[in-house]
């Protein structure tokens, strides 16, 4: 269940849940504070985080470096009131009565930090976009 009637709950899904989902949820985490509970996880999780979203997001004031890719479970998304998809393909399972948002985003797997900050800043868009829609005001 949501943790309660008033705080949203998003889960973020991608493939290897090592670059997109990390950041939208760390963006998340950092401009919704305590007012959202935050979720990231992939169908197939890699290892560990992509070492240049790590950098670019850190460029950002956002330290990601002790997060680990998480795996998808069906739970997650039966206590998610969103579920963001960024190129999970089918793997995401499809829960009636949740919202569905896609993202179509630049996988920065095997990108430089170069390439991954064009990513990182529409994320960030993106983020703000949601917290509006939820009614949330992002923390300067």
């Amino acid at each position: 269940m949501p943790v309660s009637e008033t705080t949203p709950s998003v889960l973020f899904v991608c493939l290897h849940n090592a670059g997109r989902s990390q950041m939208a949820a760390a963006f998340l985490t950092h401009l919704g504070t305590d007012r959202v509970q935050v979720r990231s996880a992939g169908s197939a999780p890699a290892n560990t985080v992509n070492p240049a979203v790590v950098e670019a997001m850190r460029e950002s004031g956002i330290d990601i470096s002790a997060e680990a890719p998480k795996i998808l479970t069906t739970e997650a998304v039966h206590t998610s009131d969103v579920v963001i998809a960024m190129g999970c393909g089918d793997a995401c399972p499809y829960v009636p009565g949740k919202r569905y948002l896609d993202w179509q985003l630049d996988d920065p797997a095997g990108q430089g930090v170069e390439a991954v900050r064009s990513i990182r800043d529409e994320i960030e868009q993106r983020i703000r976009g949601l917290l509006a829609d939820l009614g949330i005001e992002p923390v300067a």
